[in-house]
């Protein structure tokens, strides 16, 4: 395969499975941002299951409402999808020359690389979507108006979460000197604001991805060689249904804690990843760490497998 062609593919395939997924991922995110009792804006438990939450969006903020976020999760999944899996397969193939010669160890490491430089390039993108998502019709308006209000109503801490230490802002603003000013938005801290969950996010996609595309692979290339499946759609579905449940079960606490991060207002609530992990435990006890997994595994396991047929297939377009 051609060296540009995992990056088209990852990201026409990215975005195909994330309009598939997205009412699940919403659901999902409803799910996790509940019942926090140090915010009492999300101190209800409002909806009992994905299903509920589903429906009762639905009937109360109408059918548009499941699709709050869209542009924004598009958007991330062009990016993020696209360097994602470019930067798998390059990796890889800078290690081996043959699919057959790689290793779990290979795999895992290029994922866990990969995930963490993709996600952290597309996390204002995550950050939006979360916020419009959990906001429902609360937060009127287009992608650009919701990134100025989250601006405007935060500061430089809306996008890209950090603590407010002197080095990060040093080193961040050494990278924003050449910025310029537009009206009504200031650009001279503006990273700090774009770096809100940026370390959660990354740590998330270390996990999934450092799990899912060497499962994948790992489980293909065995079905392959054990002559039961050759290299067909249905081996690509049982290998992506695999991963998608994998991927599932090892990042659910870190996609909690991540969605608290990003959805919390001035970072009054949470002083920090661990901080958030230890508060949801104490306060709601260690199965609160899988709020959401039903949804996060139904949106997992059917996005991995849109994604990975929709791949697999563009891969025999011959371009």
């Amino acid at each position: 395969m051609s060296n540009w062609k995992p990056f088209v593919f990852g990201g026409l395939a990215s975005v195909t499975a994330e309009c598939g997924t997205f009412p699940i991922d919403l659901a999902k995110t409803r799910l996790q941002v509940q019942g926090q009792v140090g915010d009492s804006k999300y101190r209800e438990i409002r909806y009992r299951g994905m299903l509920h939450a589903m429906l009762r969006i639905g009937r109360e903020e109408g059918l548009r409402a499941l699709y709050s976020g869209i542009a924004p999760a598009m958007l991330r999944q062009a990016s993020y999808g696209t360097i994602k899996i470019g930067t798998y397969q390059s990796f890889k193939r800078l290690f081996v020359d043959r699919p057959e010669d790689e290793t779990l160890l290979i795999n895992v490491a290029c994922g866990i690389f990969s995930g963490v430089i993709s996600s952290s390039i597309a996390n204002p993108t995550d950050v939006l979507k979360i916020r419009m998502q959990a906001q429902g019709n609360v937060i009127q308006g287009s992608m650009m108006g919701n990134f100025i209000h989250i601006y405007q109503e935060e500061g430089t801490r809306g996008l890209w979460k950090v603590k407010k230490k002197k080095k990060q802002q040093l080193l961040l603003q050494k990278y924003t000197f050449q910025m310029k000013q537009i009206p009504k938005i200031s650009y001279s801290t503006l990273p700090l604001s774009l770096l809100q969950g940026v370390s959660l996010t990354a740590q998330r996609a270390a996990i999934v991805v450092g799990v899912e595309l060497p499962v994948y692979d790992l489980t293909k290339k065995h079905l392959i060689l054990s002559g039961y499946m050759g290299d067909t759609v249905y081996t690509h579905f049982v290998s992506s249904f695999v991963c998608g449940l994998a991927g599932a079960l090892a990042s659910n606490p870190v996609d909690v804690v991540r969605t608290r991060m990003m959805n919390q207002r001035g970072g009054a609530l949470y002083q920090g990843t661990l901080d958030c992990l230890l508060q949801t435990w104490r306060s709601e006890g260690f199965m609160a760490l899988y709020k959401g997994f039903f949804p996060n595994w139904l949106r997992l396991g059917p996005w991995n497998i849109i994604f990975f047929l929709t791949y697999e297939q563009l891969k025999n377009i011959n371009v």
